[in-house]
């Protein structure tokens, strides 16, 4: 029996050819090497990716920051443009003058309250803006 196991295997030794140590090994090297290469590039190319994403990210954040202030201050000017005294300064400056007594008409055509015309001479003060 035993003589029978060695001659397949003598048979099969002749179908796979032998191989030295270092010349089997070096294939298996090379693919190796290739994956660490490769992975490596991987990992350079991702960071590069990241780093650009980062330095897009902070420079939208301060062109955020940036139109937040000028909202801001165009807000400001708008309420200080919009206060009653500055209303009625540049109202006067037009050469405009306060209404008289207001009348209202009613759904049925009748008028409630006494209309008067606007008089030149009046001239109310309002009190400062905190």
């Amino acid at each position: 029996m035993k003589r029978a196991v060695r001659g397949r295997a003598a048979r099969l030794a002749h179908l796979v050819p032998a191989r030295s140590g270092p010349a089997a090994r070096t294939p298996f090297v090379v693919l190796v090497v290739v994956l660490l290469a490769g992975g490596l590039i991987s990992l350079l190319l991702l960071n590069a990716s990241l780093n650009q994403g980062s330095f897009r990210l902070s420079r939208l954040k301060k062109e955020t920051t940036d139109l937040t202030d000028q909202q801001q201050a165009l807000q400001q000017e708008v309420d200080a443009h919009s206060a009653p005294d500055a209303l009625e300064k540049r109202a006067r400056e037009l050469g405009l003058v306060p209404g008289g007594s207001p009348a209202f008409l009613n759904p049925d055509g009748t008028a409630r309250g006494v209309p008067s015309p606007a008089s030149a001479g009046y001239a109310p003060r309002l009190a400062p803006a905190p």
